[in-house]
């Protein structure tokens, strides 16, 4: 989502977007960076890997991606020196059509994704934190995949995922080693968070984003476009997404494909 993409967009899908702004808690702006562009990136922010974070992410979903298809995303994640956390989103959501009880959850929020191109989706998250040492039980096989979840979370997922398919079904796609950075330049004002995920392929997507309030969404969209356009970073390239690259290259393994890539 940028200044020169906004014009561009049908009367509907901008009024989709900002119908979504409206009922949404947050947005997060986000960007891939081309792989023969990572590097320069780095030292053109200003970024010191040496105070990066650790994580190590893993889905859970069928081999040929039943959850995915049907709008639903389960994640855990192992955190350095911090717990983990347990996630099940919706992804796309409809707010409106939310329970008033969800949406009353603190642990429960609606965010809007954008990406360059004017490309954006509503995701609905309930998280809850989680001990590291649990996920590592549950890829050993030692611990089912429900115990990961808390009640709420479960009964989340009972709700939305196809009839039929029970969290213990699930198998886990990953992990995948992660390195996360929050930093603020200076002349940009706002606080960025670049995350660079390796995957198994030799594959690696650097994605910068910067979470803002859903009515400041369009100015920082701009500001961002501006800040990072006067740094050398192309924000028109192709946009791989974090997710849709695990769940297609770990469902191609499980499945004997062999796919990779966004």
């Amino acid at each position: 989502m940028s200044e020169t993409t906004l014009p561009i967009m049908s009367s509907r899908r901008l009024g989709e977007l900002l119908r979504l702004l409206k009922e949404a808690d947050t947005v997060e702006l986000k960007l891939s960076v081309p792989d023969a562009d990572q590097r320069s990136a780095v030292t053109e922010l200003g970024m010191d890997p040496l105070d990066a974070q650790i994580r190590q992410v893993v889905f859970f979903d069928t081999p040929d991606l039943v959850l995915d298809g049907a709008g639903v995303v389960v994640r855990a994640r192992r955190v350095q020196r911090r717990p983990g956390d347990a996630v099940v989103k919706l992804r796309p959501v409809e707010p409106g059509q939310l329970s008033p009880g969800l949406r009353r959850s603190p642990d429960f929020g609606v965010e809007v994704d954008a990406m360059p191109g004017g490309s954006f989706v509503a995701s609905g998250r309930l998280k809850a934190p989680l001990d590291n040492a649990h996920v590592t039980d549950v890829l050993a096989g030692r611990r089912p995949i429900r115990k990961l979840f808390t009640k709420q979370q479960r009964e989340l997922f009972a709700a939305h995922a196809p009839e039929g398919i029970e969290l213990d079904d699930l198998r886990p796609l990953g992990p995948i080693p992660i390195m996360k950075l929050k930093f603020s330049p200076g002349e940009y004002g706002r606080r960025l968070v670049a995350e660079l995920w390796f995957y198994p392929d030799g594959t690696r997507i650097l994605e910068l984003s910067t979470k803002c309030q859903p009515g400041e969404a369009l100015n920082v969209a701009a500001e961002s476009r501006a800040f990072l356009g006067e740094h050398g970073i192309d924000v028109g390239g192709v946009q791989q997404t974090k997710t849709r690259t695990a769940l297609s290259y770990f469902s191609g393994q499980l499945t004997g494909s062999g796919a990779s890539g966004p």
